[in-house]
């Protein structure tokens, strides 16, 4: 399974993969830093949203549906990660889901998790997610 993280700078990204690997090549574009081995994948598209910056909520919002605009793109899951919830002030599941507009997109499989990578929070239910999806495309 190919996995793209994307989401703006310092959503956590590198955070939730530990860094980068070897196969794990950083790239920066205007708006967002996407974190894999570049946008067009086959399986799963996982977006990172800071969900204590409040400020850049409607930047990373406008990127992600814009991205999930490209016909390349066209019917592959999307997870969303709400991560850095141990931050006084990130918003809540359903908050981050009206804030991103999620439920107006209906034209692929959507999943929202809220985590913490710093405390480890709900990862191992977003590796729960990524391996029933792995074995369910293979």
């Amino acid at each position: 399974m190919e996995l793209s993280l994307i989401g703006l700078q310092n959503a956590g990204k590198n955070s939730l993969t530990g860094g980068y690997s070897e196969d794990m090549i950083p790239t920066v574009n205007p708006g967002f830093a996407v974190c894999g081995r570049g946008i067009a994948v086959k399986f799963l598209l996982s977006y990172v949203v800071d969900a204590a910056d409040h400020d850049n909520l409607s930047i990373s919002k406008g990127e992600l549906h814009d991205l999930l605009s490209k016909p390349a793109l066209s019917g592959i899951p999307l997870l969303v990660l709400g991560n850095k919830i141990d931050k006084a002030g990130a918003l809540s599941k359903q908050a981050l889901t009206d804030q991103m507009d999620l439920k107006s997109i209906t034209d692929r499989e959507v999943c929202c998790f809220m985590i913490s990578c710093k405390n480890s929070t709900n990862i191992d239910s977003v590796i729960d997610w990524l391996v029933k999806h792995s074995k369910s495309k293979s």
